[in-house]
């Protein structure tokens, strides 16, 4: 066959056998070894075929490796045609992950059996694409229009039981012995006279079809499509495995696979995939670094954070001691942790068993004495540089040698926090995102003596609860927070200069971003950002700065909190409404300093909100905060809801050019924002050589 793909006979049943660790990727040479394979079982003494794979799991998708390269023979329909054509019976025996072009490959078997631990899906949506060798065509086939919309626009896996009530799988089989359990399966169906069954036999009526189904999906798809355009091509597809024959359904498929492979949107998630796997690696680390034993975790604050981040561990199955001030706090504390759960509970996303589970490995304390078994401590109380060093001057006292201390700042000095204790090379940041429990983002940041054993623990810990994770050095507000300042400061001087607030968020909800600058505002409540500003000594003296801002809250317009902020907000539904008392405010405070407001259109929008992000970004790279352009752009989709389809700040700044990004940001700066506007020397570094930040980093 091939070294990846070998083939025996066992009890008359043709075992091929796929062995191309670590998740069996249909690369080339997997492809022809089972177009070999089956070939070859045509003419043999078996009596049926089994698919199967060694190790982990099925076949978990395509060789990413070859993403991007010309296709290699054989093409993957050509291996579906010879296992749908099989004069015998071929049964998939999944365990793991049968996914993408993995699950499709299952598809094309006759049946299908699988351990009740795995799971099936077809998540190309997620790198911008759709499945483009018959998944579009048989899963509606088999398991209904509706069920194979909901799999395919959303990418994500369903778990075997719910896969055989679909019917997409036939049997489950034990967990002692996949191959030999498919093996027995495979000659009972042969003692049985089973037919071949071929899911391309199987035809739609359309007149089971709701009419208006496709129209109302494709409007429905678009509201939360935040600038990618699969999931309308996906649509498309399973309307044509309704109306059309088979072979016409699949040339369907394949050209609209080919114009997303070549579109832009694709190839700025498909950047995103790549650039989050390579995010969790440290330049300067060296791949053997031991790891340190995290089996007990504390989190010092019971609030929103320091819950949301209980939760992560719990999740896991860590178990945590949440520490509070007092008994009060702790119950409330502990309240909303179980609230949280219940939530989630109700939604069908967790048994009561489960949340049982969960909640009891969550104690509480208020004693800093109780800490000295623990293993990792996490800080997570409110933004003060002194009350964040006494509480880590109190655990070194307490915490046992080799604990990690870390604290959730999202602002303040690190370096300062690890110099409260005697132990600062066992310091760093841990950067949650809020919700904690649900926001992707960890935000590692190494401090100047955070040794090396720490970093990779807590990377480890951070891919452990789920988290992707990037690393920052140590700076005011590390990758994220420090370049969203520009962003913040634009949207609101464009108030100033002529824009309504609806204006604003509008121009940057049609781009992609899940919420407008303005309205973020509002949902965090003004007053955070109004707090932060006041304990600040580097802010110019600028009348226009956070003008409105600073307004609304002097008037306890805090934003949903209170009803009203920018917007005014339904007190039921906190649906958001453009206020027109605030929009008459906007217009007075201008005339008041002396603006003369003038039409803005959405393209100089974009252009002052984004391109500070750009500038910052190339000052965080110059200055070795973060370790690479790709680095940023997975904190801003990750944390901060840049459309993935847009790639992330730095990725889209490449596709502009950042000669016209630089260009724009000395035109902004000598037309009348000389102190917000000036250019990164590494910016005008690549702009003036006609070079990308793509380019600068794979130089690094």
């Amino acid at each position: 066959m091939s070294d990846v793909v070998s083939y025996e006979l066992v009890n008359n049943v043709a075992v091929i056998s796929v062995n191309n660790p670590p998740v069996n990727a249909l690369s080339q040479a997997v492809r022809e070894g089972i177009l070999d394979a089956v070939t070859t079982a045509q003419e043999d003494a078996s009596e049926a075929i089994v698919l199967h794979c060694e190790g982990r799991t099925f076949i978990a998708g395509a060789d990413i490796t070859e993403f991007g390269k010309p296709p290699q023979e054989p093409g993957l329909p050509s291996v579906l045609s010879a296992i749908e054509n099989s004069s015998k019976p071929v049964i998939a025996a999944i365990h793991g992950t049968a996914l993408g072009g993995g699950f499709e490959v299952a598809l094309a078997c006759h049946y299908r059996c699988a351990i009740a631990s795995a799971k099936v899906g077809l998540p190309e949506v997620k790198l911008g694409l759709l499945p483009g060798a018959g998944g579009t065509q048989r899963v509606p086939r088999i398991a209904g229009v509706k069920a194979a919309l909901d799999m395919i626009a959303s990418g994500n896996p369903v778990a075997v039981p719910r896969a055989k009530d679909m019917g997409l799988v036939d049997e489950i089989i034990s967990a002692d012995d996949l191959k030999a359990g498919a093996v027995e399966y495979g000659k009972a169906l042969v003692k049985s006279g089973a037919p071949l069954k071929r899911i391309r036999d199987i035809t739609i009526d359309p007149a089971n079809v709701e009419p208006g189904f496709f129209d109302a999906a494709r409007e429905r798809l678009a509201r939360r499509a935040r600038g990618q355009i699969a999931q309308d091509k996906i649509v498309s597809c399973i309307e044509a495995a309704v109306n059309l024959p088979m072979d016409e359904g699949l040339q369907r498929e394949r050209e609209l696979f080919r114009e997303l492979v070549t579109s832009p949107e694709s190839a700025a998630m498909r950047h995103i995939f790549f650039a989050e796997r390579l995010a969790a690696k440290i330049k300067d680390l060296p791949r053997d670094t031991p790891l340190r034993a995290v089996n007990k975790v504390a989190i010092i604050g019971g609030g929103t954070m320091g819950g949301g981040i209980a939760m992560c561990f719990a999740n896991v199955g860590i178990p945590v001691l949440m520490l509070e001030i007092d008994d009060e706090a702790l119950q409330k504390g502990m309240g909303i942790i179980e609230k949280n759960y219940k939530i989630t509970m109700l939604k069908g996303k967790m048994t009561e068993d489960q949340l049982g589970q969960r909640i009891g490995l969550i104690t509480g304390t208020t004693d800093y004495a109780d800490l000295g078994d623990v293993d990792m401590v996490i800080e997570a109380v409110f933004e003060n540089l002194e009350l964040k060093k006494e509480i880590f001057a109190k655990l070194d006292a307490v915490c046992k040698p080799g604990a990690i201390l870390a604290t959730n700042t999202s602002y303040q000095d690190v370096d300062a926090i690890a110099a409260a204790t005697g132990r600062p090379q066992d310091v760093l940041g841990m950067h949650f995102f809020s919700p904690a429990n649900v926001m992707k983002l960890l935000e590692v940041v190494r401090g100047e003596k955070t040794v090396d054993d720490v970093l990779a623990t807590t990377m480890a810990i951070g891919k452990r609860i789920n988290k992707v994770c990037t690393l920052s050095r140590v700076c005011y507000g590390f990758i994220g927070n420090r370049m969203l300042g520009g962003y913040g400061r634009e949207a609101q001087m464009l108030l100033m200069d002529g824009c309504t607030p609806s204006q604003v968020d509008s121009a940057l909800e049609k781009f992609g971003m899940a919420m407008g600058p303005l309205a973020m505002g509002d949902l965090a409540g003004l007053d955070v950002g109004y707090k932060a500003r006041q304990g600040r000594t580097d802010l110019p003296d600028d009348p226009k700065l956070y003008r409105m801002g600073t307004l609304l809250v002097e008037m306890g317009r805090y934003g949903q909190k209170t009803g009203s902020g920018f917007y005014k907000y339904d007190p039921e539904t906190r649906a958001r409404m453009a206020d027109p008392e605030v929009e008459a405010m906007i217009k007075a405070e201008a005339a008041k300093i002396g603006i003369e407001q003038r039409d803005i259109s959405d393209e100089e929008i974009l252009q002052r909100c984004f391109y500070p992000l750009i500038n910052e970004g190339a000052r965080i790279l110059e200055e070795g905060i973060a370790q690479r352009p790709s680095d940023i752009d997975v904190v801003y989709v990750f944390g901060y809801a840049f459309p993935v389809a847009k790639g992330g700040p730095m990725y889209y700044a490449d596709q502009i050019g950042l000669k016209q990004v630089y260009d724009k940001i000395c035109e902004f700066r000598d037309r009348d924002r000389e102190q917000y506007w000036q250019p990164a020397p590494l910016l005008k570094q690549l702009a003036e050589a006609g070079k990308t930040f793509a380019e600068w980093g794979s130089e690094q």
